[in-house]
């Protein structure tokens, strides 16, 4: 694949054109297809004033965690004007995107779906596979956005935007029917690319039959539609119904819990034809309410290898808050300081610091670095004491889910409680999961994969403000097993930024030149 990423104005909600982000000068641009074993080459020319990278959401790089395209943390950004190949393994089978993950470009537009096939038979037979993606369009860029967040003259936060809901790239309202033939049975792959909010998708007088979470195969699970967080994917095998006298609807509802409901606004509401006979009638189904729906839900699915649940070693408990710090500016905090990348990326400190790369503080303090021995089980437990959900993802795995429960005290006193809720023999993993308001969530994954990986919100906003932290996994293993290629050491001096030495590019334990930590 030849990528030139560029910019262009485009009008993608119907209402506004403004500056984006695309690939070959289309927006959007074609879905990236391979087969389980593949290697896939991106060749990406920088087309843009700033630099760039991208992501491959949900592979885990085993063995070339150089090719993760983490922005500052496992590469520099390829310049305006420069190339780099991007050898991707593609060796797990499922539904992935590639997004931009340098200064969140994903959000103006650089995002596709990656589809990767499996060599075997899935767990249910299908006839034919689909591919729907779902995206929230805002009318102003990220770096317009961010600044308003980010401005210390203003009061924190300030009034939400109402993104419109984009489906397979277009106005939600504006998609080419999908054709089913009676009797067939479709596998439909759906990704949630947005940035902020959530979707749910249902097709009503269907059944979705769950058989993948993030590229995880489940047990097959039978639900009336699918609630996707920022990042997440599913795919269900829907079976046609067995006539064409009508036609139906599928639905695709854009929506965020933690902005004002306007009617309109929030949520907004998108269908699309489900043609089984062009000019048919459209079946229409008394107005329910999708409260009363069986949605998707992580901690019923069970993943279909039966892995067992993971015995934990190590275990990180960790609270989602915010502070304004003396500047004036609030920031958002996983681990007790906000997130921010140091000056070398840690990658490239990982390799060059020898045995003290196995040592925390060389990462520098607004890393938030744990190293992890090989082998090691980790579990993670996110509180979310707050009025906003969020998405979590992990770079380099996919995390048993195990539990959810309460946390904090919830805004609405009248509001029933909320459960203790616990997987059910097989845990179900995923790379994303998601941590609801004045919840908690327990998950577990197995350090087996050495490298430097991300675990942050894939809520870009809450990101930029620093709701991140890294694990720096099994170094020592790292140096022995693999090399940094020359070109991305290249890349980065042809930048005038340092690839050896600690977090500020010194030896030892010598920080300085790093930024202080905000107080």
């Amino acid at each position: 694949h030849d990528w030139d990423i560029g910019y262009l104005n485009v009008n993608r909600d119907g209402y506004t054109t403004r500056r984006a982000i695309g690939v070959n000068g289309q927006l959007p641009f074609p879905p990236v297809y391979a087969t389980k074993g593949d290697i896939l080459v991106i060749n990406v020319h920088n087309s843009l004033d700033v630099p760039t990278s991208i992501h491959a959401h949900g592979l885990f790089q085993k063995g070339t965690s150089y090719m993760d395209g983490a922005g500052l943390i496992t590469q520099c950004g390829i310049p305006p004007g420069d190339n780099f190949t991007y050898e991707i393994n593609a060796d797990q089978a499922g539904t992935f995107w590639i997004h931009g993950h340098y200064n969140h470009q994903n959000v103006d537009g650089l995002r596709t779906p990656l589809v990767v096939y499996d060599t075997e038979p899935a767990v249910l037979d299908y006839d034919e596979d689909m591919l729907i993606s779902l995206e929230e369009w805002y009318v102003n860029e990220f770096k317009v956005r961010m600044e308003e967040v980010l401005n210390p003259l203003v009061p924190f936060p300030p009034p939400p935007s109402f993104p419109y809901g984009l489906i397979n790239g277009i106005n939600g309202n504006k998609t080419t029917p999908i054709t089913f033939v009676p009797g067939k049975k479709y596998r439909l792959r759906v990704i949630n690319m947005s940035s902020t909010e959530w979707f749910k998708f249902s097709l009503p007088g269907h059944q979705l039959q769950i058989i993948e979470a993030d590229g995880i195969d489940s047990v097959p699970h039978s639900v009336d539609g699918l609630d996707l967080g920022p990042g997440q994917r599913y795919s269900a095998v829907v079976t046609a119904r067995d006539t064409d006298l009508y036609n139906y609807q599928y639905n695709a509802t854009l929506y965020a819990n933690f902005v004002p409901f306007i009617p309109g606004m929030n949520p907004r509401y998108y269908q699309g034809l489900i043609e089984y006979k062009a000019g048919a009638p459209v079946k229409t189904f008394a107005q329910t309410d999708d409260r009363l729906f069986v949605w998707s839900d992580d901690i019923i699915l069970k993943a279909l290898d039966r892995e067992p649940v993971l015995s934990v070693d190590r275990t990180f408990e960790w609270t989602i808050s915010s502070k304004k710090y003396s500047n004036n500016i609030t920031l958002a905090i996983l681990d007790d300081i906000p997130f921010q990348p140091p000056l070398v990326p840690p990658l490239f400190s990982a390799f060059t610091m020898g045995d003290l790369a196995l040592n925390s503080t060389v990462y520098g303090p607004q890393t938030r670095a744990h190293v992890l021995r090989l082998g090691e089980v980790v579990e993670i437990i996110v509180h979310n004491p707050t009025i906003l959900d969020h998405a979590m993802h992990l770079h380099g795995h996919a995390f048993q889910v195990i539990e959810y429960g309460p946390s904090g005290i919830p805004a609405d006193p009248e509001a029933p409680p909320i459960p203790v809720r616990t997987f059910s023999e097989w845990p179900m993993r995923r790379d994303t999961f998601v941590v609801p308001a004045f919840h908690y969530a327990k998950v577990r994954f197995c350090a087996d994969n050495p490298g430097v990986w991300m675990f942050h919100c894939h809520m870009d906003v809450h990101f930029a403000m620093g709701l991140a932290v890294l694990f720096v996994e099994a170094p020592d293993v790292l140096q022995r097993e693999q090399t940094i290629p020359q070109a991305l050491i290249d890349m980065c001096q042809r930048q005038g930024i340092v690839t050896s030495g600690n977090g500020a590019g010194n030896l030892g334990f010598n920080l300085t030149g790093l930024p202080p930590v905000p107080n």
